[in-house]
């Protein structure tokens, strides 16, 4: 059964007293951060049935929003996560380039996970880091200025556990 520890639940029951009486769907966007946290890095269906049924909105509500943005995982991923922003100025610095080399070099596919369960490559539309391309966000983090050398560097970090994350 999917449920959220009783302290997850205090943290939920809190952030909810955040939004007015009939507007908790405001705190979907922070519960399914959580929600995804929580229960294993993607959102399945009985974990946003779970998120609706907290927030006492239809789960169709919560499938659109979590179907909607790329933060989300609707399916699961790996350890780390590369999001590598493939827009406008970060496609017109390298973008397209450090994702065929991602891609080759982990011999995987664009939304494809490493057999280990350890890389999953998705790409991601602006990340608003415009000034530092090509880039990806690793995490919580920005990776920047991203070369094939800073690439290598990045998944030998990972590999040996060292990179930080979160």
């Amino acid at each position: 059964m999917i449920k959220f520890s009783e302290e997850k639940l205090n943290q939920v029951r809190e952030l909810i007293t955040h939004y007015p009486e009939g507007k908790q769907k405001g705190a979907l966007i922070p519960l399914l951060h959580m929600a995804q946290d929580e229960f294993g890095g993607w959102l399945d269906a009985p974990v946003m049935d779970y998120v609706a049924e907290l927030l006492s909105i239809q789960p169709i509500e919560v499938y659109e929003v979590a179907t909607f943005y790329t933060m989300f995982n609707m399916k699961p991923v790996g350890k780390y996560v590369f999001e590598v922003c493939r827009t406008g100025p970060c496609m017109l610095n390298g973008s397209d380039g450090i994702i065929d080399y991602i891609k080759e070099k982990l011999n995987i596919r664009e939304g494809e996970t490493t057999e280990d369960g350890m890389f999953t490559l998705k790409p991601a539309e602006c990340l608003g880091a415009c000034g530092y391309a090509p880039m990806m966000q690793l995490g919580k983090f920005y990776k920047e200025h991203l070369t094939k050398e800073k690439v290598d560097q990045i998944i030998d970090e990972c590999r040996r556990g060292v990179m930080v994350t979160n």
